[in-house]
């Protein structure tokens, strides 16, 4: 990993500045890739631009930067894009700081900001390197997130594509799936998520094994393809779809043969269900059959000490062994639905026995 640290002198930063939307920022000569195509929008409060401006203008040293040098030879700030975009902001006139534009200031005060000299280190490296030290040095300003991370890293073609898709509020990706995801867009959850999804988790391998490819057309196709496999085994939206792992419950069950009307029948009567406690779950119990993700009532320590008196400590598993030990203190006994919750028993007194640690695991796991 080569890093080297140089003085960037705020004139030299602003020069070919130019902010393109979605098309992203660009400073340095035209050099610097501020905010790369469809990367997350700028973030910082007034204050916090402000702040930059006033530590400029007192001569106060901003944080180090980090600049990613690219295969072309070109940069890419990987820390730093907030400053950075607020001192071009400032001196493009974007702004105002105590209605003081950056060109009404007297000359000798325009040259003070302009020769003001920014500390920044260049980095190139392995992927592999770059990304082991960038998340060394993700400590200042607004905190990158990991994909923020990886994007640095796996620069090129596949990703300015990806990103198109997946990485702005108001991109296809969230045009196609927002009731399905909950994820923070403009900091890349979507384009993460998708990746995770795809990779089965191993998103830095995936990148690595894409980043030269012309464009991102697997991973749309695959998402849609994700996306629409829900509505279709799903049609009837409810909102506890909303953020569930439908990539990895696709990758599971996307290719099985599933009957949507039985699916649906199931799915409304536990959304009646008050035993049934987290109704998000109730899709991949349809699906699984596992009563985990359903989160069922379980007794409460009242009722648990109104069953502890009536067995009178003793638990029944063991007597039926005949055991030495039958009887327990309450904290050694645990709460078992007498008839289970699948075969209709509710959490009521009724319906509860307390058995020993020893039993109640042993029933709990067939």
């Amino acid at each position: 990993m080569k890093i080297s640290l140089h003085e960037i002198t705020i004139r030299d930063l602003f020069a070919g500045y130019l902010d393109s939307q979605e098309e992203g920022v660009v400073a340095y000569g035209g050099r610097l890739d501020v905010r790369p195509k469809y990367q997350r929008e700028f973030v910082y409060t007034g204050k916090q631009r402000e702040e930059v401006i006033n530590t400029v203008r007192h001569g106060f040293p901003l944080n180090i930067m980090y600049w990613v040098k690219k295969e072309d030879g070109n940069f890419e700030v990987l820390d730093g894009q907030q400053r950075t975009i607020s001192i071009c902001q400032y001196l493009n006139n974007d702004f105002s700081i105590n209605e003081k534009y950056f060109h009404t200031l007297t000359n000798d005060q325009q040259e003070q900001i302009l020769n003001y000299k920014l500390m920044v280190y260049f980095c190139e490296g392995t992927d592999s390197e770059k990304l082991d030290w960038f998340k060394i040095v993700n400590i200042a300003g607004e905190k990158l997130s990991d994909q923020e991370l990886r994007n640095a890293v796996y620069t090129g073609a596949w990703l300015t594509d990806a990103k198109r898709h997946f990485s702005k509020t108001n991109c296809a990706g969230i045009g196609l799936g927002d009731k399905y995801v909950r994820v923070e867009v403009n900091r890349q959850g979507l384009l993460e998520l998708v990746l995770k999804w795809i990779s089965c988790g191993n998103i830095e391998q995936y990148m690595a094994d894409h980043q030269h490819d012309p464009n991102c057309n697997e991973l749309w196709l695959y998402y849609t393809g994700v996306i629409n496999w829900v509505k279709t085994i799903f049609p009837f939206y409810r909102r506890e779809m909303k953020g569930l792992p439908w990539g990895e419950i696709y990758n599971e069950f996307g290719k099985n043969p599933l009957d949507t009307a039985a699916l649906e029948a199931k799915v409304a009567t536990l959304m009646q269900d008050p035993e049934v406690q987290k109704k998000s779950g109730i899709y991949q119990y349809v699906l699984t059959g596992n009563e985990k993700f359903l989160n069922l009532r379980t007794f409460d320590e009242a009722v648990k000490r109104e069953v502890y008196e009536r067995q009178g400590g003793i638990c029944p598993h063991c007597v039926a062994e005949h055991r030495e030990k039958t009887h327990w203190e309450i904290e050694e006994m645990e709460a078992d639905h007498i008839t289970p919750w699948i075969e209709g028993g509710k959490t009521v007194a009724e319906n509860c026995q307390l058995l020993c640690i020893e039993h109640n695991r042993r029933k709990s796991s067939h």
